[in-house]
């Protein structure tokens, strides 16, 4: 062994190794390293995508507008005043274990590049206005989805002071998702049924 610095030794072989003798950053140490990786993404090549089978689509005809978009759905999502359990939900939709882009249905930050609108929440007064230029920006033709029984009926808000109304008193609505919160697989249900997946 000999002295490199405080704190470090070389042996004969070249590896640096701190004072107490366990291995460093050294040749052999990467070396090591460097198999156990290979060694991983090897197993990784080899196993593949691993995935349920997509479970049985739901009989029913989807809207007439969404036969125009080939199997592909390109959604912007409005909160329009919801309590954001609905917005979980979504999350969890578009999660890996769901997997709604599978299905060909994809979020997008801009409502010019959308087929539809995915609404959740009582609309609110404050929201009304720019759910409506919202939906203006959506190119034709375009859908509207209510997601949640906020959406579809104001559920617990019905009534309140800060509530213009169901997207329906602002919106034609064109796919309705019941739930409150509506669950992972009944929103990737209702894209399904859009694109035809």
């Amino acid at each position: 062994m000999i002295d490199a610095w405080p704190g470090q030794v070389f042996s004969r072989q070249g590896d640096c190794l701190p004072r107490h003798g366990s291995p460093g950053p050294g040749d052999r140490g990467r070396r090591a390293l460097q198999g156990a990786t290979m060694g991983l993404w090897g197993k990784i090549a080899k196993t593949g995508r691993v995935a349920e089978p997509a479970p049985a689509r739901q009989e029913g005809d989807p809207p007439a507008k969404a036969a125009e978009l080939a199997g592909s759905v390109q959604i912007r999502h409005v909160d329009a005043g919801s309590c954001n359990g609905c917005e979980v939900e979504i999350a969890s939709a578009f999660g890996p274990v769901y997997d709604a882009e599978r299905y060909g249905a994809r979020l997008v930050a801009s409502p010019r590049h959308a087929d539809a609108l995915l609404v959740t929440g009582p609309v609110t007064r404050n929201m009304e206005v720019a759910l409506r230029r919202t939906h203006d920006a959506v190119p034709e033709p375009r859908l509207v989805i209510a997601l949640g029984d906020c959406a579809r009926d104001c559920g617990v808000f019905a009534g309140a002071y800060g509530v213009a109304g169901a997207v329906a008193d602002v919106l034609p609505v064109d796919v309705e998702v019941p739930g409150c919160p509506p669950e992972p697989a009944a929103i990737v249900a209702a894209l399904r049924g859009l694109t035809g997946r």
